[in-house]
C-alpha cells in the first residue's frame, strides 16, 4: 500500500471555517478538503433537508413527460415500465410502477432478461409491449443511446420516456422526452442523480401536478437511498439529501420488501455500509442467478408475509451467487499461477462454464490480489463475453478501445465495462491489451493507495469529535469516510489474531500518554511482526462505533500500519 495524505487545504479559509464553527482546525480541514468553506454551506452539509432538493422541472423535458404521461392516464393507456436487471433499474421500475399505480391501475413492469436480452432496452421486450397492447414505454437506467429501439417502437406506436443518467451520445433517441440531467442541453443544477434517482424527480413533478407535497412522497425514498448506495454515485448534492432521508425510512418504515430483506440479517439499525454490502448484493443476486423480475416483485409487494417468502428466494439467489464467484475466483486465481502471469500488467483469464452473473464480481476480487485492470471473460452462446474492472486511475474503457479492432462490442466507463469477442479473437487481443496496459500505465497505478485526509493524534478523537464525525455520513464517493494517519502508536500487548486464517488482527492501542483505544485490522495479519513487542508504529485508519451487547465504544478500523 502506499500513502498519500491530501494536500492541506489554505491555512486561511481553515482557519475562517474553524472559527465560524466553532471547531478544531483538523475538522475545519475536513470540510474544506470537501468544498465546504462558510457557515452556510456546512450548515447546507451538516443540516440536509428536503427544501435542499431542485424543483424537477429544471430538467430538460420533465414538461413534455408529465404531459404524456396524464394524457396516456385520461385516453386509458397501457403504460409498460422498463428499466435494467441491476440494483438502480430494478429499484428505479419498482419506485415509478408502484407511484403510478396509486391512482391509475393500467401499469405493468418488464426487465430484460440478463442473458437473453442483455443491457438495455430491447427488440423483444418492445415486442412484449406490442403485443400485449402498451403504447407507451418509461423506461429507467437505459435507454440515452437506444436510438435504433425508439424508431423500432414508433414504426408500432408506442411512444417512450427515457429516464436515464449516462451520458448522452452525439444523437439522442427521438422519444417523446428523453430525461437525462447529462444531456448537454439541459441545465438541470445536479447532474449526478442515479436512474432511480431520474425516476424520483419524474414522480416529484407528477406530484406537484397533483398538488403533493415532497412529504408524500418520502416513503419511495427507500428505494433511492439503495439505488444511490449500490450505483456508487457521488455522495454530495442531491444524493446526499436522498440518502439521508432515505436511510431514516429504511430504518423507520420501510416498503414491506426491504423489511424483509433486513429482517433476514437480523440487524437492528442500517447505515449506507449495510445498504451497500446486505441489501443491494441481495436485490442484484435475482438479476444475476434468476431474473431481475424477482427483484421487482420483492420491492413492489405490499404484504409482508408474501414479502418475506420473495425475500427468502432472493436470500437462496444470493447464497448460490457467493458460492459462484468464491469458486470462479478460485479458479481463476490457479489459472494465473498456471501460466506464469503473476508479473503481468493486466489479468485476462477465460473459462467456458463461469456463470456470466458473476464474472464482474470475481474481476473485482481478482484485483484484490493482483492489483491490476482486470477481465473474466466466459462464453456466452457461440461468442465469449468479459466483464472489466481497473484500479484506481487507469481508464480500462480507454484501453478496450485501443483493441477495438479484436472486439465485436463493449461499452462502460473508466472503471468498469463489458465487451464480447468472437472465439478465435481471444488469445490475440488477450496479448494486444496486455500490450497496451503496458505501455500506459503509470508505475504508481500498479500499487493499491490509501488516501489520508489528515494526521492527528489520539488525544484528538474526543466524544466531540466522533459526534461530529457521525454528522458527516451518509458517506460515498467524494464524501468518503475519513482516513487519519497517527505516528508512534503502539499495542499495548494484547494483539491477537482472529479469523479461520489469522487474517485479521485485534489490539489495544495507545499513543504518547492516550489511553488505550480498541482497534482492528481487516486482512492485516500478516503485519503482527510490526506490532510485536512494543514497538512504535504509525497507523492508517477510520474512527468507528463499536457496538456489543448494548454498550458502544470508540474502535479504529486499522487500514494499513508500518514500522
Amino acid at each position: 500500500m502506499r500513502w498519500t495524505i491530501k494536500p492541506k487545504p489554505s491555512q486561511e479559509k481553515i482557519q475562517h471555517l474553524a472559527q465560524a464553527l466553532n471547531v478544531e482546525e483538523f475538522v475545519a480541514t475536513l470540510l474544506v478538503q470537501r468544498g465546504i468553506e462558510t457557515f452556510e454551506e456546512a450548515k447546507v452539509f451538516f443540516r440536509p433537508s428536503l427544501s435542499h432538493l431542485h424543483d424537477p422541472y429544471l430538467m430538460k423535458d420533465m414538461d413534455k413527460a408529465v404531459h404524456r404521461i396524464e394524457q396516456a392516464i385520461a385516453n386509458q393507456e397501457r403504460i409498460l415500465v422498463f428499466g435494467d436487471y441491476d440494483v438502480d433499474g430494478t429499484t428505479a421500475v419498482s419506485l415509478v410502477s408502484s407511484y403510478l399505480k396509486t391512482y391509475y391501475p393500467d401499469v405493468a413492469t418488464y426487465i430484460p432478461d440478463r442473458y437473453l436480452e442483455g443491457y438495455g432496452v430491447s427488440f423483444k421486450g418492445i415486442d412484449f409491449a406490442k403485443d400485449n397492447g402498451f403504447s407507451l414505454i418509461i423506461a429507467l437506467d437505459c435507454g440515452i443511446k437506444s436510438i435504433e429501439h425508439v424508431a423500432y417502437a414508433k414504426e408500432k406506436n408506442i411512444d417512450f420516456i427515457i429516464c436515464d443518467h449516462h451520458r448522452p451520445g452525439d444523437q439522442l433517441p427521438d422519444a417523446v422526452a428523453v430525461l437525462d440531467p447529462k444531456r448537454d442541453d439541459c441545465s438541470y443544477p445536479y447532474d449526478e442523480l442515479c436512474g432511480c434517482g431520474v425516476g424520483f424527480k419524474l414522480i416529484q413533478a407528477l406530484g406537484i401536478n397533483k398538488n403533493q407535497t415532497i412529504d408524500d412522497l418520502i416513503p419511495y425514498l427507500d428505494l433511492v437511498a439503495t439505488a444511490i448506495a449500490a450505483d456508487i454515485v457521488p455522495m454530495t448534492g442531491e444524493n446526499r439529501v436522498l440518502t439521508y432521508f432515505g436511510l431514516q425510512v429504511i430504518n423507520s418504515n420501510p416498503r414491506p420488501g426491504i423489511k424483509a430483506l433486513v429482517h433476514q440479517v437480523k440487524k437492528q439499525t442500517l447505515d449506507i455500509t449495510d445498504v451497500v454490502f446486505i441489501i443491494a448484493p441481495r436485490i442484484n443476486a435475482a438479476g444475476r442467478i434468476k431474473h431481475g423480475n424477482h427483484a421487482v416483485e420483492l420491492l413492489t409487494e405490499f404484504d409482508f408475509e408474501q414479502a418475506q417468502q420473495f425475500a427468502s428466494e432472493i436470500e437462496q439467489y444470493n447464497t448460490d451467487r457467493k458460492g459462484l464467484d468464491q469458486q470462479i475466483t478460485k479458479e481463476a486465481l490457479n489459472q494465473i499461477v498456471t501460466n506464469n502471469e503473476e508479473e503481468c500488467f493486466s489479468t485476462v483469464v477465460f473459462q467456458e462454464d463461469w456463470h456470466k452473473g458473476v464474472i464482474g464480481i470475481v474481476a473485482s476480487r481478482l484485483i484484490e490480489t493482483h492489483y491490476r485492470p482486470t477481465l473474466v471473460f466466459t462464453k456466452s452462446g457461440e461468442k465469449y463475453a468479459a466483464s472489466a474492472r481497473s484500479v484506481k486511475g487507469f481508464d480500462v474503457y480507454n484501453a478496450l478501445e485501443a483493441c477495438a479492432e479484436h472486439l465485436e462490442q463493449f461499452g462502460g466507463h473508466m472503471y468498469a465495462a463489458g465487451m464480447t469477442l468472437q472465439a478465435e479473437n481471444y488469445s490475440i487481443f488477450k496479448a494486444a491489451f496486455e500490450k497496451q496496459v503496458q505501455e500506459t500505465i503509470l508505475p504508481e497505478q500498479r500499487i493499491p493507495e490509501i488516501e489520508v485526509d489528515a494526521e492527528i493524534d489520539f488525544d484528538n478523537i474526543s466524544p466531540k469529535f466522533i459526534r461530529i464525525l457521525k454528522q458527516f455520513e451518509p458517506f460515498g464517493p467524494l464524501n468518503m469516510t475519513p482516513v487519519f494517519l497517527s505516528k508512534n502508536v503502539i499495542d499495548t500487548g494484547y494483539a491477537k489474531k482472529m479469523g479461520k486464517d489469522d487474517e485479521h488482527i485485534r489490539l489495544f492501542v495507545k499513543q504518547n500518554n492516550s489511553g488505550g483505544i480498541a482497534s482492528i485490522g481487516f486482512g492485516l495479519g500478516k503485519k503482527m511482526e510490526v506490532i510485536s513487542n512494543q514497538k512504535p508504529f504509525e497507523a492508517v485508519y477510520c474512527v468507528d462505533e463499536n457496538e456489543w451487547n448494548g454498550n458502544i465504544t470508540t474502535q479504529l478500523r486499522l487500514k494499513d500500519i508500518r514500522a
